[in-house]
């Protein structure tokens, strides 16, 4: 049994000491400072949430992605609580158990999602589509979805009556991805809203890491790099053709940018989709989830700080957990034949600026080692390291998409830059270094069983950290 300090790259948490813990503490005495401000936060608020907040977050989307479409209004946001919650209310309100013929998840994907999709009635319909250097496989979505409308029974009566439903939902994190950290191409992002207009489908876009960006050359300052990639959301308003309920909800969460015991984020989309959010069961019933919450972060972004915490506490501190873990990966894993695939710029342009950001790196082992699901349990037993393996990321009921992770990222895991300080980072990553090179010498204890002995290995809490 090993005697060293557990170190945990598994985790997608930010760290206790970035929460913004004096800026909640000035939001709340304002806010509880007067009746006025109190008896409002206090009480059952608005379905759709706070319109000051609403109004806030429209400003800063708009001022931190700058769309071409123009500026971003407050009916076109809705305050949520948080990413999770909002993606099942999403899918209860436009999907369909019967109606809704499938789902499509970028793989690898975030697999804590495929729970949530299946609790809005959607089971079994899950389908997994291959990720490439530019985000997602465009043609083999083509075909499978073309096929699936083919032998699917276009006549089929939904079980819901509600104003929409759409027959397909395809679910994505096009920037920083969880779990691979790609950045989707600009030409893929409009591709994919081509064949969800030409399909009836809804793109889900969890864009919670979009915020957290810096230049990957370590000395570059942090303004030369440009505006953010346009959102699916912003390029659906801006092309032609866009129809009133739109073809994209861009999911977004506060967790990882203040702190997740809040549970609070915000969705957008078209105004006539936000509406109907607000009639969800759960916010027709109180209002808006977190609202005291929401009205905490209200304070934050109108007296300035939460757009300084992103800016001078969480970004610096990111960049240089990011570079700790690149140059430890280079030093101590690539020589022993692991590999990163950051994908291309999202322009797909050599010349343009490469960024880095979000809050993981995903590795590809050495051909011939034990699977990825069998290194992570030995780097636990041996090591007291916890990592995700690339097993754990296919897509949950999707033959298919097991087969395919078997040969591609199952061969991988995700490693987390979010949690540790740069020195535990280091070690973490020697300490995989060492997992590799057993499994080279062949010193890797074999488990029945794969990733289900794996995820056995795991208590509840290690399971919920893969966020």
């Amino acid at each position: 049994m090993t005697t060293k300090q557990p170190i945990n790259l598994l985790l997608g948490w930010p760290t206790p000491a970035l929460h913004p813990d004096r800026s909640l503490l000035n939001a709340a005495t304002a806010v509880l400072a007067d009746n006025e401000t109190a008896a409002p936060a206090l009480r059952y608020g608005p379905q759709l949430g706070r319109e000051t907040l609403r109004q806030g977050v429209a400003s800063w989307l708009t001022d931190l992605y700058r769309p071409t479409a123009g500026d971003i209004t407050f009916d076109r946001v809705g305050i949520t609580g948080s990413a999770s919650v909002n993606l099942t209310n999403i899918l209860l309100r436009f999907s369909d158990p019967v109606y809704t013929q499938r789902v499509w998840m970028i793989e690898p994907t975030y697999f804590m999602a495929c729970p949530m999709i299946e609790d809005a009635g959607l089971t079994g319909k899950l389908r997994g589509v291959p990720e490439d250097e530019e985000g997602l496989d465009i043609k083999y979505l083509r075909d499978a979805i073309s096929k699936a409308d083919a032998e699917s029974d276009l006549e089929s009566k939904p079980i819901k009556n509600y104003p929409k439903l759409f027959r397909h939902i395809i679910y994505a994190v096009p920037t920083f991805s969880n779990p691979s950290g790609k950045i989707m191409s600009m030409r893929r992002r409009e591709d994919l809203l081509q064949v969800a207009r030409q399909h009836d489908a809804l793109i889900i876009t969890d864009d919670v890491y979009d915020a957290l960006r810096w230049p990957i050359e370590e000395t570059a300052a942090l303004e030369s790099i440009g505006p953010l990639p346009p959102r699916i959301v912003d390029i659906d308003r801006a092309l032609p053709g866009h129809s009133e309920w739109g073809n994209s909800v861009s999911n977004g969460s506060f967790s990882k940018i203040i702190a997740p015991g809040m549970r609070v984020g915000w969705l957008e989309a078209t105004p006539k989709f936000v509406e109907q959010m607000g009639k969800v069961g759960a916010s027709s019933s109180g209002g808006c989830i977190g609202h005291f919450s929401s009205s905490l972060i209200s304070q934050m972004i109108t007296n300035g700080e939460f757009a300084s915490h992103i800016q001078n506490v969480l970004i610096p501190t990111y960049r240089k957990r990011y570079n700790a873990m690149v140059a430890a990966v280079e030093k101590h894993l690539v020589p022993l034949g692991a590999k990163v695939d950051t994908g291309l710029s999202y322009r797909s342009n050599k010349d343009a600026e490469k960024v880095a950001g979000g809050y993981f790196l995903y590795i590809t082992f050495p051909d011939g080692l034990p699977p990825a699901d069998e290194l992570a349990t030995w780097a636990k037993t041996s090591q007291a390291l916890t990592i995700a393996p690339g097993s754990i990321f296919t897509v949950r009921g999707d033959e298919e998409s097991d087969r395919r992770s078997q040969t591609t990222f199952g061969r991988g895991a995700r490693l987390s830059w979010g949690w540790n300080p740069e020195d535990v980072i280091v070690e973490g990553i020697q300490r995989l270094a060492v997992v590799v090179q057993d499994a080279l010498d062949g010193k890797v204890q074999r488990h029945e069983g794969g990733d289900k002995a794996f995820l056995s290995s795991m208590s509840r809490i290690d399971i919920a950290d893969a966020a």
